[in-house]
């Protein structure tokens, strides 16, 4: 008895993304790629550049595996944003915003942050919350994005996350209200 072994024929699998990949990518996370490009700059017209430049220097890259598509996506969008903006961290020490770069938290919205009070955020803090909160991008990422120290972006991060805090604490009483609060306390 002879066997004879067949010759498996296998197609080349093409893991790159092409550009109808990227297309598709944009396409369904429309919403949420817009969101991250508008909480980076601040402004609907950059946004929209930085979206529309995203997609388009997506599609341009040969590269990418299928599967990081969507993370390349963001990437891109963020790296656009930084060159629109270039952000810089502070060179003084620790200091939180004025109070005119901060909106009131409205009551029906919780314990979270909403977008108004994320864009009031300095451009450096702001860009070190997106990627490093909510982006979670290490430290290292982001010192590498956007040009700076692992140091500053721990800084960054710290003086935007007590911004947001200082929005979500309940306003203190006056010291004419403290009676009034210590009567009914009584």
């Amino acid at each position: 008895m002879t066997f004879r072994r067949k010759e498996q024929i296998r197609k080349p699998v093409n893991d790159y993304a092409t550009v109808e990949d990227f297309h598709a990518v944009f396409g369904r996370n429309m919403d949420e790629l817009y969101q991250l490009s508008f909480l980076l700059t601040a402004d609907h017209e950059k946004a929209e550049q930085c979206f529309v430049a995203g997609l388009e220097d997506s599609a341009k890259e040969n590269h990418v595996f299928k599967e990081w598509a969507r993370s390349w996506a963001k990437r891109v969008i963020i790296r656009n944003a930084i060159r629109e903006l270039k952000p810089r961290p502070l060179t003084s020490s620790f200091s939180l915003a004025s109070p005119s770069h901060v909106f009131p938290l409205a009551s029906d919205q919780g314990r979270h942050f909403g977008v108004d009070q994320v864009i009031a955020l300095r451009d450096f803090e702001r860009f070190v919350f997106v990627m490093s909160v909510l982006e979670r991008y290490s430290e290292h990422d982001c010192s590498l994005l956007l040009s700076c120290s692992p140091h500053d972006v721990r800084e960054a991060r710290a003086r935007a996350i007590a911004n947001l805090v200082n929005l979500l604490a309940p306003p203190l009483p006056h010291r004419a209200n403290f009676e009034t609060v210590r009567e009914l306390v009584q």
